[in-house]
């Protein structure tokens, strides 16, 4: 029986989603015993190459783009580098689920900016689910408590490059690979890290630590390419609630690699980011709907 586009573009994403938190998984087993920058740089290496190799293969290797999209591609790519510095950070010292949960109010961020920035409609229902889910964040990093600190701070950072790396997306031209978008990125994080790394003693990479680190290219190359395709089959408003995939498998890894456990603060506040951002997402899917229905009745 065959599948669907919504389905193949769902399944497609939860692949994606669970790729990106496997590669997680991978870096912060490195913490502690290999400098951040030197993990970045290393790894690095291995993405941009199997995404140039993707995008030859493709045939999406197009630098023909205009000024402003190659502006736009170098706000993106900045926005991704430090984002993948403070997300690091944040992984090297937080649960892997926390840090996960937190980054699950990115839909909430982005439906947010786009009103801002964009000036995108947000009704009422919208911006009330965003506050909500805000309040649901507040629940897992807990400011005051015990658990609060600089590492929760920088995962917050996380989600503020992230929005803005999503919403420079929105401005760019539809004509503007999605490959080379991810590889402009990628040679951007590589590259900084790079020159970071000179100013930090490098330790040798044992056996284990080449394989963790050669995991986590693979799985980075996987997430980039699967998320890609699910963005390119099936309906954005049902595909896109599987990325919440990637907290599921967060817990999981968590709790059977890492031996950690939640605080129920954490999962109640993670339940609140998760449903008001399926909201968020089902009330754009309405609208969508609705703005194409008024045009067929006026004809």
């Amino acid at each position: 029986m065959a599948l669907s586009d919504n389905m193949r573009g769902a399944f497609l994403m939860a692949a994606g989603m669970t790729a990106f938190t496997v590669n997680d998984a991978f870096v912060k087993t490195l913490g502690g015993d290999v400098p951040l920058f030197q993990i970045l740089f290393l790894r690095g290496i291995g993405v941009t190459l199997g995404l140039l190799a993707l995008s030859v293969a493709l045939g999406q290797l197009r630098l023909e783009q205009s000024r402003a999209d190659w502006g736009l591609i170098g706000v993106r790519s900045l926005a991704e580098a430090f984002g993948a510095f403070f997300f690091v950070t944040a992984l090297f010292n937080m649960p892997i689920a926390n840090v996960s949960a937190i980054l699950q109010a990115l839909p909430l961020t982005v439906a947010l900016g786009g009103a801002l920035w964009l000036k995108e409609p947000l009704g009422w229902r919208r911006m009330t689910a965003i506050l909500v889910g805000f309040a649901g964040v507040l629940l897992i990093v807990r400011p005051g408590g015990a658990d609060f600190n600089i590492f929760a701070v920088s995962a917050l950072a996380t989600v503020l490059c992230v929005t803005v790396r999503d919403l420079v997306v929105r401005r760019m031209s539809a004509t503007v690979p999605s490959v080379l978008i991810s590889l402009s990125a990628s040679v951007v994080v590589m590259t900084s890290a790079g020159a970071a790394s000179i100013f930090v003693d490098w330790t040798p990479v044992s056996g284990r630590q080449g394989v963790m680190l050669g995991g986590a290219t693979l799985s980075l190359i996987g997430g980039y390419i699967f998320s890609v395709a699910a963005m390119r089959v099936g309906e954005i408003g049902f595909v896109a609630p599987f990325r919440y995939t990637s907290l599921l498998v967060a817990l999981l890894i968590g709790v059977v690699f890492f031996d950690e456990v939640p605080r129920a603060l954490t999962l109640v506040g993670a339940g609140i980011v998760v449903a008001t951002g399926l909201f968020t997402l089902w009330r754009e899917r309405q609208i969508r709907l609705r703005r194409r229905v008024i045009p067929d009745r006026i004809r």
